[in-house]
């Protein structure tokens, strides 16, 4: 399997990596430390105590990480956690709300996951 099938098989944007991280060896390098970075699973364990700083840092972090290796639907659904947490920001969703979001994320996290453990298998 390659980069770029790695990409089309987890739904993740090959090319907006690329653009940010700028040469295919470092988006292998750093897709491969995902699972081992712990940000998303931080995500998932901070909606275990709705504690909004730690969700909102953990979804900050984990929306950058993931932007930044093309991974859009999991940056994107992070984003959502990180704005209804951001200081300042009146709250719109309500908790139940906040851990079903959570529960997709670790969802398409798992998905990503497994892509990835394929391609470290090819």
């Amino acid at each position: 399997m390659t980069l770029q099938e790695l990409y089309a098989a987890i739904d993740g944007d090959y090319d907006q990596a690329i653009r940010v991280l700028r040469v295919e060896k470092l988006v292998d390098k750093h897709i491969r430390k995902l699972m081992a970075n712990g940000v998303v699973e931080g995500l998932i364990e901070a909606g275990n105590g709705m504690d909004a700083t730690e969700l909102f840092e953990k979804a900050h972090a984990m929306k950058g990480v993931c932007a930044n290796l093309g991974l859009t639907s999991l940056s994107v659904a992070a984003s959502e956690i990180a704005e209804e947490y951001r200081p300042g920001n009146p709250r719109t969703m309500s908790d139940d709300e906040v851990k079903a979001r959570i529960a997709a994320i670790s969802e398409m996290y798992a998905k990503t996951a497994e892509g990835i453990r394929r391609y470290e298998e090819s």
